[in-house]
């Protein structure tokens, strides 16, 4: 049955005519921008007017190397509603991968602020860039760049006019592009069509999913170049929510300013921007009052930074989702009957991945691709699929065949499920440990790791072993001055008393930093080549004989 087509087009119309006099909130280069629903909607249609003069038509995609600020959101309705596709890019992603993504997406009209512009002309090519016309600056200046042509974002809507009819658009036409982070390879491209991204918009609105409404001021600390923020941009204007965005590399003191003098109810990030927060309150004085949740993704939400914040009472909201996936896949909401259940269980539960956010669907198969059972036990990989996963990458048959079984995704995620539907992934497919020929999960023992008051970070990577095939070691970061020898033992204990003997690390190994992913994660493939060939020297000396369930008494 026909009818009326799925796309972005009336969620802008709903934040213009429904919350005209809703803010949007930036901190830029140029200081504090502040202005309305109703302002907003006439430099989306400004900048509509502007991408049909340099030539962009529908299905051209236009990219952009932007922080979250104001002028970044206006692409997020304007680019989509004209046809084209809107290309969030990665500016921590290596030269190489942004020349990668460009020449393959073949983008028409490239935005960026004034701070990347640097970036972008280390990484510019005339030969993978070949498809660019235009070069826009997110300010009122133009730098002193090799990019042509080039023009500043304020001249090129300046002298548009605020009227402009967004055609109507099928809904299966390519509305967003996001790639992949390329931690194994080079950057996958991911294509979302205005149906999935109205889908995805939808779904993130419901109480089962993040709840947003038009009493929320909603500030995304993920970046704008990370999956859309998570689809929040696209959410809150649907919902009328206020938007505070953090701009350029927000620091705590910048979070800090902007949840206090804003009245933030609900921000989003990974779990090292809050550890961040919570580090600079032990020294400043933060009012958060204001503040009701955190969404945690990207990476685990350890529990202690769980716990940390229930005792400031704010909740912490995990979540888990894919490029792959728009991205949201689950929350870790709790069911009405653990509401009134004891603190500890509720962590317990607020820690895993979560629920399935209505409109998905979910399996787990083990290596034969049978089903596992419900039980909180037994392990496999997850599977997804949806109104807003994809089916295919861009230009990427060969990764197709390999990511995707029909309409599933291949999460590449090892999970149990507990008896309630609870999923919590104990590992990537590529992360695992095997000893023995039995699994340990890298990130469970990575969490309880972190929950020592002296562990900032860690990562625990499987090295070869003679015997047991592998053995995990864990790469621990710790505060300065840190007794690292009395550390050892004391991690040590309190991993035997949880765990199996045969899961505990045969080494700690002290370390600066964990090397990250372009998107924050834990990079284990920068781990294990920068230790590669020195693996015989991470294990110690006296490491355990019971390095396998059959051999743990």
């Amino acid at each position: 049955m026909t009818g009326y087509q799925q796309t972005l087009k009336p969620f802008l119309w709903r934040a213009e005519n429904i919350f005209p006099e809703r803010e949007v909130v930036a901190r830029t280069h140029e200081g504090m921008k502040r202005y309305t629903y109703a302002e907003y909607g006439d430099r989306v249609r400004q900048l509509a007017n502007a991408l049909e003069d340099v030539g962009v038509e529908q299905g051209d995609r236009v990219g952009t190397i932007c922080w979250n600020t104001d002028r970044h959101f206006e692409t997020y309705f304007s680019v989509p509603n004209v046809g084209a596709q809107l290309h969030t890019i990665n500016p921590l992603l290596p030269d190489g991968h942004i020349q990668h993504i460009v020449s393959d997406a073949e983008d028409r009209v490239i935005f960026v602020d004034p701070s990347l512009a640097e970036k972008l002309a280390s990484a510019y090519d005339p030969d993978a860039f070949e498809s660019v016309d235009q070069f826009v600056v997110m300010g009122s200046e133009v730098p002193d760049l090799p990019l042509e042509p080039i023009t500043d974002y304020e001249s090129f809507i300046g002298d548009q006019p605020t009227t402009y009819e967004f055609p109507e658009l099928e809904e299966e036409q390519p509305a967003g592009m996001c790639y992949t982070s390329g931690t194994t390879g080079m950057p996958k491209g991911v294509e979302y069509t205005q149906q999935m991204l109205h889908a995805h918009t939808m779904a993130t609105m419901v109480p089962q999913a993040l709840g947003i409404d038009d009493s929320d001021v909603l500030m995304p600390v993920v970046p704008m170049f990370h999956v859309n923020a998570w689809g929040m941009p696209f959410s809150a204007a649907a919902a009328g929510a206020k938007q505070v965005f953090p701009g350029p590399s927000p620091e705590p003191a910048d979070i800090a300013r902007l949840i206090e003098e804003e009245g933030v109810t609900l921000t989003a990030g990974v779990p090292t921007v809050w550890l961040g927060l919570l580090e600079y309150m032990e020294d400043n004085d933060v009012d958060l009052s204001s503040l009701e949740q955190v969404v945690i993704g990207g990476s685990a939400a350890p529990q202690a930074l769980i716990e940390q914040f229930d005792e400031l009472d704010v909740e912490v909201v995990h979540a888990w989702g894919m490029t792959e996936m728009s991205p949201i896949g689950t929350v870790a909401n709790l069911k009405h009957d653990l509401r009134d259940a004891p603190k500890d269980q509720q962590f317990n539960v607020k820690s895993k991945q979560g629920l399935i956010v209505p409109g998905l669907e979910f399996k787990v198969v083990d290596d034969d691709g049978d089903e596992v059972e419900w039980d909180g036990e037994d392990f496999g990989e997850l599977l997804v699929r949806g109104p807003w996963v994809t089916t295919e990458y861009f230009n990427r048959p060969e990764a197709n065949e390999e990511d995707f079984e029909g309409s599933w995704l291949r999460t590449g995620d090892i999970v149990t499920v507990d008896t309630d539907g609870y999923i919590e992934i104990v590992d990537r497919a590529d992360d695992v440990i095997k000893s023995g020929g039995e699994w340990i999960s890298s990130q469970e023992l990575e969490n309880a790791i972190m929950a020592h008051d002296d562990v900032s970070e860690a990562a625990v990577i499987g090295v070869p072993h003679e015997r047991w095939q592998e053995r995990p070691v864990a790469m621990v970061v710790t505060p300065e001055g840190t007794d690292h020898e009395q550390l050892s033992d004391e991690l040590k204990a309190m991993l035997v008393e949880e765990y199996p003997k045969w899961w505990v690390p045969d080494g700690f190994e002290f370390i600066d930093e964990i090397p990250k992913t372009a998107t924050g994660k834990f990079s284990k493939k920068d781990l294990r080549e920068l230790y590669e060939g020195e693996e015989s020297e991470l294990l110690e000396e006296d490491a355990p004989e019971e390095a396998a369930p059959e051999s743990d008494d």
